[in-house]
């Protein structure tokens, strides 16, 4: 679709278009497009309306007067019209808009806030007395449908408040992420097709709540009052602060944006509301719930007031919305990949799309019953979700855009690697010849530098030793002769005594790179260095059970078993290992008490310069935890200390915004220089 519509009839068949996607979504439950299609087309019918006014229908005004959550039906007229914000897409266009409020107010907004722009669904709760009456969707803005009867569900909005208050509460129904996959397992355990997406769940969900056989847990996050005359927290509400406002409502029992994970910033200048923004973004993959954007506003009501109304949306408010991180595209092959463990994987090609501003060819579809599950054809067009810096993963197929030119995906009857027979009895399909299948690989992984690291041994060796059947696992890199290697390709003597060499000195390696030298499922680098302190050796790691596994911190159960499973399969390969002489113990001493990162987490960001530039990561968060710290990926609330490098990027507008100290990587060497 172009971008600009030049003609009239263009301009009416994109209109047509997009209210036939808003009236397919919100009142069949299906996608025609997704949000980010939806939002281009409407900023193209709203610029071609700008140049051609005569050309703008009341069904073009549908379009760029609402968002796409504004369509819908419902007969119940609002209080007052639930209006949208418009919406900018950069930090120039945000600024923009503060300028033109600052012309509106004669002077810059004393205050703003800042909170997540749920992606979810409007809605309005009526209390009446401390009880709730009514919960009304959008609908056309002035009207919407009466769904109270879906308000059991809905986590974040009590039936009976603490205090007997009249008010309205406008916000937000949205899926969260564990919702969202609660609700679709419950949808295809009952025969339904699952969900496309969190948002048109939440629709589903919350219009479907009447006649449906089972539950959906939804939650609410409040983001408005609308004065009804009567008091909240000793004032009337149009004279409350918009930050004291959503306080007065957590104070009631109520979800707020200012109580979600995301949290609301407070902010003198719009310098700090960019600030805010960026941290929220870095912090978007671990919110638990989607959010497409940020709301900016003007915090006092004298200034809301002072900036007014336009025709569709308030002046004093704005949307900065984000990359998408849900979009639609084409299924067009599946790839059959086979792991270390010979765990066999389905990778979806699909047509390139841009997801959260990268471009994306290939994603994960957890496994083969996945795919049988949610129906999933080749041709489908699927929506693909890419929830920040994490692999794109595809959601479900959207049924409603099939041809019938779709075909059915053919799950391997054999190991595609070795064609050896494949394990179905478990969710996670797996060669029967388990890690021998991938035994090249797994070579590889225990011999690269944040494991043995053993120079030398690199692709063409392992393949060599692999098709010779001179290593049948890990344990028998340390039974390698100078002869074993002589006469393999650029392999001379004095090559093959250096590989040697290398070998006899992993044996020394710490017991954590041993543990992940192992490749053991759900251990990578810092897990295996947290058992290794935990448990100081490989003996007592082994007779660890479930329980002992849950008390190491990142270990859930799920994790503990497939753990102690991994070990009892390693048996004979761990006790070859100790046979050779490869050390099994954690010899690493603990860190004094007044170590210089005594009990304090760290996280390293960005590139490394100075006495740390030869450091791997993983050896940058040996010596963090040598130095008595625990090394973390993420930047959170409980960050202490940032070692932020060149190009430090989203973690260090995050931890600036959380008020984490911040070094770079001369300073970190100096405060730990006597464990380098």
């Amino acid at each position: 679709m172009s971008t600009d519509l030049t003609t009239r009839e263009e301009y009416e068949a994109a209109v047509a278009r997009a209210r036939e996607a808003a009236r397919a979504y919100y009142n069949s439950d299906t996608l025609l497009m997704d949000d980010a299609t939806y939002d281009a087309l409407a900023q193209a019918i709203a610029r071609a309306g700008d140049d051609h006014p005569d050309w703008v229908s009341a069904d073009a005004v549908q379009v760029t007067g609402q968002v796409a959550a504004g369509q819908g039906t419902g007969d119940v007229p609002h209080t007052v019209p639930m209006l949208s914000l418009d919406n900018v897409y950069s930090e120039e266009e945000l600024e923009a808009w503060a300028t033109s409020l600052t012309r509106a107010l004669g002077h810059p907004a004393t205050r703003y806030t800042v909170e997540p722009k749920m992606d979810g669904l409007a809605v309005a709760a009526r209390y009446v007395d401390g009880h709730l009456t009514t919960l009304l969707t959008r609908g056309s803005g002035t009207a919407g449908e009466d769904v109270t009867h879906a308000a059991a569900h809905i986590v974040g909005l009590p039936p009976a408040l603490p205090e007997p208050v009249t008010v309205e509460v406008r916000g937000e129904v949205m899926l969260t992420d564990a919702q969202f996959d609660r609700a679709n397992d419950a949808r295809l355990e009952h025969g339904d097709r699952a969900f496309a997406n969190p948002r048109q769940g939440a629709a589903g969900a919350l219009r479907g709540a009447k006649g449906r056989a089972y539950p959906i847990e939804m939650t609410f996050f409040a983001y408005a009052i609308v004065d009804l005359g009567a008091p909240l927290a000793g004032s009337r509400v149009d004279d409350l602060a918009h930050s004291a406002a959503m306080a007065a409502l957590a104070d009631l029992g109520i979800s707020t944006t200012a109580t979600s994970t995301a949290g609301m910033g407070v902010a003198d200048s719009i310098d700090q509301v960019h600030a805010w923004i960026s941290a929220l973004i870095a912090r978007r993959p671990t919110l638990g719930f989607g959010v497409d954007g940020a709301v900016v506003k003007a915090d006092l009501p004298a200034e809301r007031a002072a900036a007014g109304f336009s025709s569709r949306a308030p002046r004093w408010a704005i949307a900065r919305k984000f990359p998408p991180d849900t979009r639609i595209s084409v299924l067009r092959a599946i790839h059959w990949q086979v792991g270390r463990t010979g765990v066999v994987t389905p990778r979806a090609e699909i047509d390139p799309v841009s997801v959260g501003g990268t471009t994306i060819t290939y994603a994960t579809m957890h496994n083969p019953g996945d795919i049988e599950r949610k129906g999933f054809l080749l041709g489908d067009h699927v929506t693909v979700l890419r929830a920040g810096e994490v692999i794109p993963r595809l959601e479900a197929p959207v049924v409603s855009l099939r041809t019938g030119a779709e075909t059915a995906i053919q799950a391997p009857t054999v190991c595609p690697r070795c064609g050896s027979d494949l394990d179905t009895s478990q969710a996670r399909w797996r060669c029967v010849r388990g890690r021998a299948c991938g035994l090249a690989e797994s070579i590889r992984y225990a011999a690269s530098r944040d494991c043995w690291d053993i120079e030398g041994m690199g692709d063409r060796l392992v393949a060599q030793l692999v098709d010779a059947g001179r290593v049948g696992d890990v344990a028998d890199l340390f039974t390698l002769t100078v002869d074993d290697l002589i006469g393999l390709d650029r392999m001379g003597a004095t090559s093959a005594a250096k590989v040697v060499e290398q070998i006899d000195q992993a044996r020394r390696a710490p017991l954590a790179r041993t543990i992940t030298a192992l490749g053991i499922v759900g251990t990578g680098r810092s897990i295996s260095r947290r058992l290794a302190r935990h448990f100081g050796s490989m003996d007592a790691l082994r007779r660890a059970s479930v329980a002992d596994l849950e008390g190491v911190d990142g270990i859930g159960t799920e994790k503990a078993m497939a753990i102690v499973a991994e070990l009892d399969e390693l048996g004979p390969v761990i006790d070859r290992l100790t046979a050779a002489g490869v050390a099994m113990a954690d010899t690493t001493q603990a860190p004094a008490h007044d170590a210089p990162l005594a009990g304090m987490w760290v996280v390293v960001t960005g590139t490394m310069t100075g006495p740390l530039a030869a450091l791997s990561r993983n050896q940058v968060n040996e010596l963090i935890e040598r130095a008595g710290g625990r090394a973390s990926g993420s930047v959170s609330a409980r960050t202490d200390l940032l070692v932020a490098g060149d190009k430090a990027g989203s973690k260090l507008a995050k931890a600036q915004s959380l008020g984490v100290r911040v070094i770079g990587p001369q300073e970190f060497a100096d405060l730990v220089a006597a464990y380098l």
